[in-house]
Parts: structure tokens; C-alpha cells; sequence
């Protein structure tokens, strides 16, 4: 079998060869804002459990309303053209299909706040049947539906008041804060904000409701009650027999939404997307969760994996790491459950292991305790006709070298986990297409498109071999724009190490002019630039020349001294037009993964913690010296730096340490590692990367801290931060701007108060780019 599989698996193309450059052609223009804002974002697949379909949800963005609206779509899973599944103006997602393929659930926004909704579905046709129904209608809305495999019951989340013991005691809590004219709020515990809100003190929790219930608040018919049915609150006629539609020993069937997880925890935690964190068994019977039960969230990491039986009772938690364990899966015969775990408490770049439990011996295996990356997305496979051993081959995504490759594992076997190439992968699911063979979906993006839903079939049929698209979303529009491939080199790091280093040139690249550099510095800190798409720091937008808006718009050079209005910002000394500059010509854009990037190995990564301005700072000026020397085409008079969250800190500790770079771009970045401390939300991060909180480690936190080498700050720099960045405060930008400013350094500050971490609106968006690349402009230009 594994020799099959490895045949296979056996196909790999390199990370540069993925995608090959395009040919530069009249037909072809630089790749603009306006045409990101074009393309489809395409969501996770949803094969259906007859083979012949794939839905997904795709997002769009209208520019001028400011918007962002996902539809659900629909494609022959062997590959053809996709449609509209629901052709209706509400914003709809996360599609899900019933055991049997004939029903269809998804969330919507046709209701404020976001409900699950239901529809039967033709497949034969692909197409849905009658008019959609409401399936919920709880005051706190309703989201992250899945099905029960016997498809009796859903299970969704929900963020409730944990003291509250029903629906109108949460909407009655809702409305209060709602329409309270004092907004004041009082804390007496940690966590009480996160990401980019006031959590309020609500909680996740997982509630399950009969796939036959229908929505009606008139009639009560989703009240929500606790699951805890031993509880001495509990209604005692509330017994697992008299919920189920059956007898007891069947699965249960609710008519009612019913809290599966009640409590003051979380069920799942916070995440920022990716693989659900809970699952259901194969018959229905119990549901398997992430939560983090710890006393002080805001140091932990310790999500722990429960199991709750779905006729409510106590849970019973079956993980036992001190770190981080997630994403739990159960095998398709119900044998084995498997989740990521990772080793160290407090540390939530540790390496992701694959663990998998016999769930009749308890017995629990690490599948990847040989190998040296950390697991992604994963799925469970089937076993393949006509082998008689029953083998459960798991197929995960693992960042290595830039990539997402693929890797099989094989839960009873020994062997190292079989690598195939070539992919950014993400989102895998596993569908059964018939008797003797099964395929993978998952979603994969290069550099320069963004994801599309591919797939290969397990075990690949005779004469085929590989994998290949299912969708097509932004063909037409990306076979217009000319972007450059990535390339990627290597060069001797802190301690001669190897570090590697990507290049993306600009449209139209003549080797033999001069371009202007941009020094793109990832966050994380442990992170890392590969084969991947984004649109927040898209490197083949960074590298197109200035958009048409800004081509003969006046620009400045600027330096120091006091305008008209007395302040010490940037004052003009001449114009230029973008054009005379040279930077419509476009730039080369460098990435350097330092250490502590993902991808390379855990040591790799481990190596930047106590040691931000350290190791990380000697690899990219190596990784820049390097290119200065190698590549005769990079003008190394024109250069600027450009960071996010940690790459706003390397920024910073840049400003203070060197002064090659015409300009410096800091965004959401640490200034002040002390105050950093106090004002963010997730203090396992600092105490674990500075060894400690800042009254037990002072000198590492002042020996890394940017605002202590103000002195030596030169270069013209902009600043950019959001008032709801709870993870990096806004105290942090303002303290930048202001030594700038103090400091008579040319700056500027681009403030967004209705913004997060991220830069999410579109038109924030719009602004972001056009500031940046102005900016750089205005301080690369000949």
C-alpha cells in the first residue's frame, strides 16, 4: 500500500516553479489595488458525500460601499465552471453538507445577528430545492454549524452570558448594554478585552439542536437550556430519553438549542480561523471540544481537547500537555480521535504534533515525533479498495521552506511522513468518491493568485498523477495582470546558518536598469514569507509601479524643521512628479526569513525568543548585503524598510541601529517593550519571549526596547496604527510618533481609528497602500 501511495505521492515541483512567469505582453498591465479588490476570496471546500459536487463560500468586496459580501457557489467536483448556489444579495458562508447529501446548511446575515439556514438540496442537478428556511433564531446568534455524522443533529456556537441560564436572560443582558447611556465598564480580571474588542465577559459555547427544529421565537422553540442534566438546577423531566427522538442508547435528537459546554470557559477559544477546534463522533453520540480551562487565560496557552456525551452531562477531558492541544478529529470508523498538541505551556509558536488516541484503550501516539515541522490542516482518509489491511492514512500541510507541501502518515505504521511538493495547501477535507477511491480537496494559493480549490485523488488512477484545480475564479482576471514569479536564494546567517531569502522583481524587469528596493520584514516573530498570497502585504502590489492615481501626482522630498503651524513635522524642499522620480518603474522586494521563522525546524524557530533585536537583526542585514552584492539591479541608494507587528519592532530597532534605508515603514510595532507589556492582552507572549514579565527580566526587556536608543533615530519614517489593536497598543505608535516629531525626524502618522491589527475595510485598505507607496516614493526616488 505505501508503495502505491508513494508512487503517488511521488510528483513534486519546486517552490519556484509552480507558476511560470508571465510573458510580458501588450495585453498585460501591473497588477493594481483596484484589481485585488476584483479578485474572489475563495473559502474552504465542501465536497458532497457523493462525489459529484463541491460547494464553497467566495468573497467579494465593493470598493466604493465599502463592503466586503460572501455567496455561496457550487462546481462539478472533476472540475468545471462554478455558479452562484443562492443567488440572493445576503451575505451567506460556511456551507455544510447533511450524511446524505440532500440538505444544505450554511450561516447567514439575512437576520441581524448571523443565524444557521437550511435547504434541501438536488444532486443530481447541483442546485437547491423550495426556498431556504431558518434553522436558529437565538438572540446571540448562531455560527460554526457542522452536522452529526447520522445527521440527526447540528451543532453551533454561540457567545452567551455564562451565568444566564436561557436565551431571554442574554438578550435582556444584550439590550441593557445596548441602550445604557453610561458605557463605563468595570473589570475585576484579566482577558477583558481581546484581539480587537471588549469580550464583555461572554463565552463561546456549543450548542446542538435537532436538524428537524424549526425557527420560531412566537412559539419558544429556541429557548436554550444547559446541557448539565445532573445539575441540581437542571429541569428534572430533561433526561437524555426524553430529548431524544429515540430510545435511550440512540443518538439524541434535540427540538430545542441546548448548551452542550455551560460555564465561565470558552468553547472553542479565540482563534483566528483555521480547522474547527470540535468535532462529532462517527455515531453521533459524543462531541469532542477545545477550551482552555485555566484560571488566568491571559498567561496560558493550555487549550486542553474535552469529550462531551451529546445527550449533555460532564465532560471528561482526554488531553494531557501543559501546552496547547486543538483541532480534534475523529477517524471515519470512530476508532481513533486525533488533535495538535503542542509540548510547551506558555509558548504558542511550539511546534504543532499530530496525536492520535485509541479511544477504547486511551493509548495516545505521536505521529510526528520524528518529524521536525509543525503539522497544519489535516484530514483522515479512507482506506482504498482492494487492500484488505486496515490502515488510516492522515494527510496533513506543513510549512517547509516557503511551501505548504502535503504529507501522508499512516496512523498503524512507523515509517516517516511521505512529502509531496509544490503546494501551498490549506482547508484539507477527504471525500469518498466511490467504492475504490476517494480525493482530497483543499485550497491552495501561490504568490501570485490567490486560493483556489484544488484536488487529488487517493490513490491516483492509473496514468494520473498529481493534483490539479477544481475552480477557476480568478483565471480571467489574473491572465491580464503581469507579475513576476518568486525566486528564492540563500545566504549565511547569524552563526553561519543558512537563511533563506525571497525576491519578487517588478513587471517588465530589465536586468539592465536600476530598481528600488523594499525590505519586506515579516511578524509573528515567528512567522514567515512564502509561496502564499495576502492582501495586506501583497509583494507583487509592493513591487508593480505606482498605481495611475498617484502618476503625476505632485510628491516631496522632505526634511526636518518646523512648519508654518509651529509643529515639527516634515516640511517640503522640492517637487517631483512619481514619474520623474523613477518609481513608476517599480520595485524589487526582498524577504528575508530570519531565525525564529516557521518552516525550518523548530530550533530555527525557537531561536529568536530572548533575542529579538539579536540574531533576526544580523540576518537581514546579511540577507541585504548579500543582495546588494549578487544582484547588480538593486539600487542600494534606494532602499526602504517596511514591517508589521514584529516586523514594526524590527522596524523600530532598525531606526536605532542603522541608517542605510532612505525611509522606514513601522506598522502596530512594539516601541517601548515595557509598556508593550502592560498594554497587551496576551501576556504568555511577552513572558515567554522576554523570559518573564518585565519586573523579574528588566535588562532583556530594556536591552531590546527601540525607545532606548532614540538617539540615533535619522530616518524618515511613517507610522501607521489602529485604535483596536489590543495586541500591540496604540500607545505604542503614538510614542514612536512622538520622539520622531520631538526628534525634528521626518515623519508622519496614518491613524485608523475604526481599525484592528489588521487593516480590514476596504477603503482603509485603499488608504494603507496608497499612503505607504506614496511614502516610499516620495524618499526612493531619484
Amino acid at each position: 500500500m505505501r508503495v502505491l501511495i508513494a508512487i503517488s505521492f511521488a510528483l513534486t515541483t519546486s517552490l519556484l516553479g509552480q507558476t511560470p512567469a508571465p510573458a510580458i505582453s501588450s495585453g498585460k498591465h501591473p497588477f493594481t489595488f483596484e484589481d485585488m479588490m476584483k479578485l474572489k476570496r475563495v473559502g474552504a471546500p465542501v465536497p458532497s458525500p457523493d462525489g459529484l459536487w463541491v460547494v464553497f463560500d467566495a468573497e467579494d468586496v465593493d470598493l466604493e460601499a465599502n463592503v466586503k459580501i460572501s455567496h455561496l457557489w457550487i462546481v462539478p467536483a472533476q472540475g468545471g465552471e462554478s455558479r452562484r448556489l443562492n443567488p440572493t444579495p445576503n451575505h451567506e458562508e460556511r456551507p455544510r453538507f447533511s450524511p446524505d447529501g440532500k440538505r444544505l446548511i450554511w450561516t447567514s446575515k439575512a437576520t441581524d445577528p448571523t443565524q444557521i439556514w437550511m435547504c434541501d438540496f438536488d444532486t443530481n442537478a447541483g442546485g437547491l430545492i423550495g426556498q431556504p428556511h431558518q434553522l436558529t433564531n437565538i438572540s446571540t446568534g448562531a455560527e460554526g454549524a457542522i452536522w452529526s455524522p447520522d445527521g440527526k443533529n447540528i451543532v453551533f456556537v454561540s457567545a452567551v452570558y455564562p451565568d444566564c441560564k436561557d436565551d431571554p436572560c442574554n438578550k435582556q443582558r444584550d439590550d441593557e448594554l445596548k441602550n445604557s447611556k453610561v458605557k463605563a465598564k468595570t473589570f475585576t480580571r484579566l482577558f477583558y478585552r481581546h484581539w480587537n474588542a471588549f469580550t464583555e465577559f461572554k463565552r463561546s459555547h456549543l450548542f446542538v439542536v435537532s436538524a428537524d427544529a424549526t425557527a420560531d421565537r412566537n412559539t419558544d422553540s429556541q429557548s436554550v437550556r444547559p446541557a448539565e442534566l445532573n445539575s441540581a438546577e437542571s429541569d428534572k423531566t430533561q433526561t437524555a430519553e426524553s430529548i431524544s427522538a429515540g430510545r435511550t442508547g440512540q443518538s439524541p435528537v434535540f427540538r430545542q438549542p441546548r448548551d452542550l459546554t455551560p460555564g465561565d470557559h470558552d468553547v472553542p477559544p479565540f482563534h483566528l480561523g483555521g480547522q474547527d477546534m470540535y468535532a462529532i463522533s462517527p455515531d453521533g453520540q459524543e462531541v469532542a471540544y477545545t477550551s482552555n480551562i485555566n484560571e488566568v487565560e491571559a498567561t496560558s496557552t493550555n487549550n486542553e481537547i474535552f469529550i462531551v456525551p451529546m445527550a449533555g452531562g460532564a465532560a471528561k477531558k482526554i488531553s494531557t500537555s501543559p501546552g496547547n492541544d486543538s483541532t480534534p478529529l475523529y477517524s471515519p470508523d470512530g476508532k481513533y480521535i486525533a488533535w495538535r498538541s503542542q509540548a510547551r505551556a506558555g509558548f504558542e509558536a511550539d511546534k504543532w504534533r499530530l496525536f492520535v488516541q485509541d479511544r477504547q484503550s486511551g493509548k495516545t501516539r505521536d505521529l510526528t515525533e520524528k518529524f521536525d515541522r509543525s503539522v497544519g490542516s489535516y484530514t483522515w482518509t479512507i482506506t482504498p479498495a482492494p487492500y484488505d489491511k486496515p490502515i488510516r492514512p492522515i494527510i496533513f500541510s506543513a510549512e517547509d521552506h516557503g511551501e505548504a507541501p502535503l504529507f501522508y502518515n499512516d496512523v498503524e505504521g512507523d515509517e516517516p511522513p511521505i512529502r509531496y511538493g509544490g503546494l501551498h495547501a490549506d482547508d484539507l477535507i477527504f471525500a469518498k468518491s466511490s467504492a475504490e477511491i476517494g480525493s482530497l480537496y483543499f485550497a491552495n494559493m501561490s504568490i501570485q493568485a490567490p486560493n483556489e480549490i484544488w484536488r487529488m485523488d487517493f490513490p491516483s488512477p492509473k496514468g494520473k498523477v498529481g493534483s490539479e484545480p477544481v475552480t477557476h475564479m480568478n483565471d480571467a482576471l489574473l491572465s491580464q495582470i503581469d507579475m513576476q514569479p518568486l525566486e528564492s536564494f540563500t545566504f549565511k546567517g547569524a552563526n553561519n546558518d543558512d537563511v533563506q531569502g525571497l525576491m519578487v522583481k517588478p513587471p517588465g524587469f530589465d536586468p539592465a536598469k536600476k530598481y528600488p528596493l523594499k525590505f519586506l520584514i515579516h511578524g509573528g516573530p515567528q512567522g514567515a514569507w512564502g509561496n502564499s498570497w495576502t492582501y495586506r502585504w501583497n509583494a507583487e502590489l509592493f513591487a508593480a509601479p505606482s498605481s495611475p492615481q498617484s502618476v503625476g501626482r505632485e510628491s516631496v522630498e522632505r526634511k526636518s524643521g518646523t512648519s508654518p503651524d509651529g509643529s515639527t513635522e516634515s516640511s517640503p524642499t522640492k517637487a517631483n512628479s512619481s514619474l520623474a522620480n523613477g518609481a513608476t518603474d517599480g520595485y524589487v522586494v526582498v524577504m528575508i526569513n530570519f531565525h525564529g521563522s516557521t518552516g525550518y525546524g523548530q530550533k530555527f524557530t525557537d531561536s529568536i525568543s530572548g533575542d529579538w533585536g539579536g540574531k533576526p537583526y544580523v540576518d537581514l542585514t546579511k540577507g541585504l548585503d548579500y543582495v546588494e552584492k549578487t544582484y547588480p539591479f538593486i539600487d542600494k541608494n534606494r532602499e526602504a524598510a517596511l514591517g508589521a507587528s514584529y516586523g514594526g519592532y524590527m522596524a523600530n530597532w532598525l531606526l536605532g541601529h542603522t541608517d542605510r534605508f532612505k525611509c522606514i515603514v513601522s506598522h502596530d510595532g512594539i516601541f517601548n517593550t515595557e509598556s508593550g507589556y502592560g498594554t497587551t492582552e496576551e501576556l504568555w507572549f511577552p513572558e515567554w519571549e522576554f523570559k518573564g514579565p518585565p519586573w523579574k527580566q528588566r535588562e532583556l526587556y530594556r536591552k531590546f526596547s527601540p525607545h532606548l536608543f532614540a538617539e540615533k533615530f535619522k530616518t524618515p519614517t511613517l507610522v501607521i496604527h489602529g485604535q483596536n489593536d489590543y495586541r500591540l497598543d496604540v500607545s505604542e505608535g503614538f510614542q514612536l510618533f512622538s520622539t520622531l516629531q520631538r526628534l525634528k525626524v521626518p515623519s508622519k502618522m496614518l491613524y485608523f481609528p475604526d481599525e484592528g491589527h489588521w487593516v480590514l475595510k476596504p477603503q482603509n485598505s485603499q488608504l494603507w497602500y496608497k499612503t505607504v507607496n506614496d511614502w516610499v516614493d516620495q524618499w526612493c526616488g531619484k
